[in-house]
């Protein structure tokens, strides 16, 4: 995996505007992966996804997170700066897709974690209910109590509550909850932090002010954009700074 160039980062930019943020993960990590193919970056877990998205940013971006957080109880804006590092639960492992399986109450189930397609599957569902469990149903390959095949929807509610903590504890980058506590009010709440929402947005910032420098200086010299965006950033500010 290498870092984004200035190219890239444009060109992905321009392709997300059309695409479901699930598709602009997936768009960044095609970029960065040109070895792994589209559809097998789509079946790497939520967690595993994350992380890369996580090394991704960390070397197109550094390892600095500049954030601001409004509370939700009296306004008070909070800034912080956190270390990419501070959110890197698991080590970074080469994509593959696995198998799990677990004994509860006497069931005996197998099954995978979460993916972009099974993401992708819920993205319209209203009822949080439903969402879930055709989720359960897609990750579910097989399930048997007293050597008697079950459905998922035949496994009670305690076995399902289970097997989704179950697999929460497989995938740990999948969720991450950042707490906060306002100094003004005292008000303590939890958010939980999505990468690829936060890189997207790092990323779009970056390309506008791309395309602003390619203006500037395609207006001053005449210079195609993509012989612009080819040059080194400390290049392009230097003749930034002459034409200012």
């Amino acid at each position: 995996m290498r870092p984004l160039s200035a190219q890239q980062i444009v060109r992905i930019w321009e392709i997300g505007q059309r695409q479901h943020p699930l598709d602009r993960a997936l768009t960044l990590l095609t970029f960065a992966c040109p070895d792994q193919s589209p559809h097998h970056l789509a079946s790497l877990s939520i967690g595993q996804r994350d992380g890369y998205l996580l090394r991704l940013r960390e070397l197109t971006f550094g390892n600095k997170f500049s954030s601001l957080v409004i509370c939700p109880h009296c306004g008070e804006k909070l800034e912080s700066t956190m270390q990419v590092s501070d959110f890197r639960l698991v080590e970074l492992q080469p994509p593959t897709t696995q198998e799990y399986t677990c004994h509860i109450s006497g069931f005996d189930l197998r099954f995978r974690l979460p993916n972009s397609w099974d993401l992708a599957a819920i993205a319209g569902q209203q009822d949080v209910l439903q969402a879930k469990s055709l989720l359960g149903q897609r990750c579910l390959l097989h399930a048997s109590y007293n050597g008697q095949v079950v459905t998922y929807p035949q496994l009670p509610p305690a076995v399902i509550q289970q097997l989704s903590e179950f697999m929460g504890e497989c995938d740990p980058q999948a969720e991450i909850v950042l707490k906060f506590d306002c100094p003004a009010c005292e008000h303590i709440w939890k958010l939980v932090f999505d990468i690829g929402t936060f890189f997207w947005a790092e990323l779009t910032a970056q390309a506008k002010r791309l395309l602003q420098e390619v203006h500037v200086l395609a207006r001053f010299y005449g210079w195609r954009e993509v012989d612009i965006l080819a040059m080194s950033t400390t290049r392009r500010q230097l003749y930034l700074s002459l034409v200012s």
